[in-house]
């Protein structure tokens, strides 16, 4: 979906916040405060590499440009970073300030994150200079990597085989369950993580549906820690969050499928959901600033668990921006500058590029153009995966244009005779299910994926919603998925 029928966006604006220890500047024996403070922190770490983060406080006066300097003491190569122009010259790093972020004022803080192997050790860097002045620095320990293989009867490993998703067995598998909305929208408007329980018992009122997938949508800027907000809600504690509700899924026997729903980049034209720059509303496409880094940290944080499913981009909308279709396909694959987008584009296969480049090789779902409605050119312009696990994302709704069979015979039975084909996201705004049911049957006859949108107790009339509390109980939409699932699986 679009927009979840929750209140209205909370505005977010200015600096990126990153989450980090809180520091109190240290007073030197004069009684004056240092020149400048830095806070460093690991906010995740896996067997290979870590994402770190670093927060600068300017206790002097005023500057319109800084450069922060400091050196890895454990073999640690820098790879990619955002918020600042990063680079390395031997052991020394040094993050320069962006255009948009130069200006610091006498107490003002910026942050900036950065992602990098470590071979040998992960030792924290023990001094800053910030524009040539030594700083102060507070720093967190390194978490440590906790092991992702998958319980005996947890969710298989899934992989492409041909047209279908098959199980280390070769035993053919279909993606059937739920989304579960929140992480998305709430962080981005300083409300939460999560909107609702995700404890264990909620989860496995999930599993008592017998759904055997559970699609969890998520927030780049609060992955990375980018956004203006509660500092409880982003980095670290968001990424925990996530990791933690994988977890719960897992538990219970069903898929965890991580997508990226709501992205930087101010987009104003035809369709726009906000004018906001923020992560706080679906944008046409992903941002090339942010994005790859995002899902380099997502692949990096789940590549040792081939359990966990990649969704790249909740609902691309490039048709809406671009005069042509054959333009709106080449931003879709290409991203670059596209038509009518002002900020610069992150294609699928950037983010193929993106997720490969880690190693990981966790089946990939990418979606089509409109709002993931429109599979027509899909197979044209598929993006190409070293790893050979790629499959197609659909979304429908009652009132979407590809809402009858007519089309999904043209232009799904095409894509799914070619590649697995998963409906990430079906629903109606009718408080029934009539319409999902044609769904759910043209796909079982076919032997496809389909998740219900969504598990959370909104009024489904005005977005569709699968339960009315979570201990599982279902709405009158709701009932069609439920009565469904437990037919097919009990």
């Amino acid at each position: 979906m679009r927009h979840p029928p929750r209140s209205v966006l909370a505005a977010v604006a200015g600096a990126a916040a990153l989450i980090g220890s809180v520091t109190v500047p240290v007073v030197t024996a004069s009684g004056a405060a240092p020149a400048c403070s830095v806070e460093y922190s690991v906010t995740s770490q896996w067997d290979s590499g870590f994402q770190g983060a670093v927060r600068i406080t300017n206790n002097t006066a005023a500057m319109s440009g800084w450069s922060l300097a400091f050196d890895f003491a454990g073999g640690q190569k820098l790879t990619q970073g955002w918020n600042a122009k990063w680079s390395q010259s031997g052991t020394t790093v040094t993050a320069a300030s962006e255009s948009y972020n130069g200006s610091l004022a006498t107490g003002a803080s910026v942050s900036a994150g950065f992602i990098a192997s470590w071979p040998e050790s992960n030792a924290v860097p023990t001094s800053f200079k910030l524009n040539g002045t030594s700083c102060n620095t507070a720093a967190e320990p390194s978490p440590t990597p906790e092991p992702t293989d998958p319980a005996e009867d947890g969710p298989p490993v899934l992989r492409v085989s041909g047209n279908k998703l098959v199980d280390a067995g070769g035993a053919t598998r279909r993606l059937l369950g739920v989304n579960r909305s929140g992480g998305e929208f709430m962080c981005v408007q300083g409300r939460g993580i999560f909107d609702g329980p995700v404890d264990d018992a909620s989860v496995k009122a999930i599993a008592g549906w017998k759904a055997n997938t559970v699609r969890i949508p998520l927030n780049e800027e609060c992955w990375l820690g980018l956004s203006t907000i509660d500092p409880a809600y982003a980095g670290a504690n968001y990424i925990n969050a996530v990791k933690d509700l994988v977890a719960k899924v897992k538990a219970h026997g069903m898929t965890p499928v991580v997508e990226l729903h709501w992205t930087h980049g101010q987009y104003t034209g035809n369709s726009a959901g906000c004018s906001d720059v923020h992560a706080s509303c679906q944008k046409p496409m992903p941002d090339m600033q942010y994005t790859p880094s995002f899902w380099a940290s997502v692949a990096n944080t789940f590549k040792n668990d081939r359990t966990v499913v990649f969704d790249l981009f909740n609902e691309p909308y490039p048709d809406r921006a671009t005069s042509t279709t054959t333009q709106a396909w080449q931003c879709w694959r290409d991203g670059g500058s596209c038509p009518g987008i002002g900020y610069e584009v992150a294609g699928m296969q950037d983010l193929v590029d993106s997720v490969r480049g880690t190693g990981a090789t966790n089946l990939i779902l990418a979606g089509g153009i409109a709002y993931s409605n429109d599979l027509s050119q899909w197979l044209t312009y598929k993006p190409a995966d070293p790893a050979g696990n790629l499959a197609a994302a659909w979304h429908v709704y009652n009132f979407n244009t590809c809402a009858n069979e007519s089309c999904w015979n043209s232009t799904l039975a095409p894509v799914a005779a070619q590649v697995p084909l998963v409906a990430g996201e079906i629903g109606e705004n009718t408080c029934a299910h009539g319409f999902v049911d044609q769904v759910m049957k043209w796909f079982d006859d076919r032997g496809l994926s389909y998740l219900g949108w969504t598990w959370n107790t909104w009024d489904c009339s005005s977005g569709p919603s699968l339960i009315s509390s979570y201990d599982g109980t279902p709405t009158a939409f709701g009932t069609g998925l439920h009565d469904h699932l437990r037919a097919l699986n009990g």
